[in-house]
């Protein structure tokens, strides 16, 4: 059930952040991502392998068919306009639209706070640049996987469905299957009968002739089609071994502690540690700061799953990654390259730029989600998703103004900031500090 996932993940968040502190979280994050690829990339391998012959989903992606002399992505085209549907390779967004969302996450990685956190357990800026090399390395693995992941089940899913023969009896469904087969026929396949028990896929027979077409418009007899089931149900739907498809369960739940993990000592140790330690509460114990970040934590787990239990409102799960994402853009990114690059940036600077962002992304999302869903109305053309581009440059430019009418910053800080930005192996005021705070 959703809401029990929902609760169990939650316990399990909470108990391994809190009690492994951020030494634990970052080997954690580790195997958790050893986990998370190998449980992406073996299913896409092996589809790869069965659809156009070549192991390499990202060359596969692009291959022709195997058996047949024509590429994957035009076999696929010419399948789904059949069907009614536009081509797989064309988009129903403008080109202004698409370029604000590459945008937004492109900058929004750059600015997401589980991401910049990682850097708190490097000694030195050289460390933190050969960190970020492999980092970029191993999420670009992850990311070209993708596309081919996503042709690949599209394909397999109309394949497997389209045409085939409803089976009414989950019961007796290898019986009735079999049946079907032995008349020339095509049941409809078993994962399809296991992912309709869950609410996120659905037929009906419009027709009355038993046989599902999976077409564009009225005649379409998929009801229910939720589009977050097709990373989980994607070996399930090529027909791969059990543990393929357990090894996908896997990396799923582990892409999603390891993120929620991270984001939660970043809500923590912000609370905590900057917020009261340093700003409101100077004189704060360690211990007490201790306390505050658990009990922070905890609340940001209870606030987190009542969020989750309501996403459906906000839209699929890619869609409100995207929002995350663009959110990261407008508030966060501006900060960090003034901060990095600009030695006037200061902390009114600062908060007024990140204020910006956060406070105008977010009544963009809310009210072309909730108020207006018109999307004539939306500015210059661009989504919800990818408005956070366009923020980022507002962001930045108030961060800017603001900088340049209020005090500039103390020199130990400019200092701080010259050290950062010098190559090699000497240590920058704080740096490393983070790994070593108590669990």
């Amino acid at each position: 059930e959703f809401n029990t996932g929902i609760m169990v993940g939650m316990a399990i968040v909470f108990v391994y952040a809190v009690l492994g502190g951020m030494k634990g979280i970052t080997y954690t994050q580790v195997a958790q991502y050893c986990v998370m690829i190998f449980a992406y990339t073996v299913p896409a391998i092996f589809i790869s392998l069965i659809i156009t012959g070549n192991p390499v989903p990202q060359l596969g992606f692009i291959s022709n068919v195997r058996g047949e002399d024509v590429a994957m992505l035009e076999k696929l085209n010419t399948v789904v306009q059949d069907l009614g549907f536009q081509e797989y390779t064309q988009t129903n967004k403008t080109m202004i639209d698409m370029f604000a969302i590459t945008g937004a996450l492109m900058f929004g990685t750059a600015g997401l706070p589980h991401v910049i956190i990682r850097f708190f357990t490097v000694s030195s800026p050289r460390a933190a640049r050969v960190s970020a090399g492999w980092a970029l390395v191993f999420i670009a693995l992850l990311y070209t996987t993708a596309p081919a992941v996503a042709s690949f089940a599209r394909l397999n899913f109309i394949d497997t469905v389209n045409e085939s023969t409803y089976v009414a009896d989950d019961a007796d469904y290898v019986a009735e299957a079999a049946e079907i087969v032995a008349e020339g026929g095509k049941p409809i396949p078993e994962w399809f009968k296991d992912w309709e028990r869950t609410g996120l896929l659905g037929v009906e027979d419009k027709n009355g002739d038993g046989v599902i077409q999976y077409r564009a418009g009225d005649e379409n007899e998929v009801t229910k089609l939720d589009r977050d089931i097709f990373v989980m149900a994607n070996p399930s739907i090529a027909n791969l071994p059990d543990w393929v498809i357990g090894l996908v369960v896997a990396g799923g739940l582990a892409a999603a502690l390891s993120t929620a993990a991270g984001l939660l000592m970043v809500i923590s140790s912000s609370i905590s540690h900057d917020l009261c330690r340093r700003t409101f509460f100077t004189s704060m114990s360690d211990k007490d700061e201790l306390r505050v970040a658990r009990a922070s934590a905890a609340g940001a787990v209870i606030l987190a799953g009542i969020m989750g239990m309501n996403t459906a409102k906000l839209g699929f799960v890619a869609q409100v990654v995207a929002f995350a994402f663009g959110l990261a853009a407008a508030s966060l990114f501006p900060v960090i390259v003034l901060g990095i690059f600009w030695k006037r940036m200061n902390r009114e600077g600062a908060i007024a730029s990140m204020l910006t962002g956060l406070v105008s992304t977010f009544s963009y999302i809310y009210y072309f989600k909730f108020v207006d869903t018109d999307p004539v109305n939306w500015w210059f053309g661009v989504s919800p998703e990818g408005i956070g581009f366009l923020f980022m440059f507002v962001s930045l430019t108030v961060g800017v103004v603001v900088a340049l009418f209020t005090p500039a910053p103390p020199q130990e800080v400019q200092d701080l900031v010259e050290d950062i930005r010098v190559p090699g192996t000497r240590r920058p005021h704080g740096a490393g500090d983070a790994a070593q705070m108590p669990s």
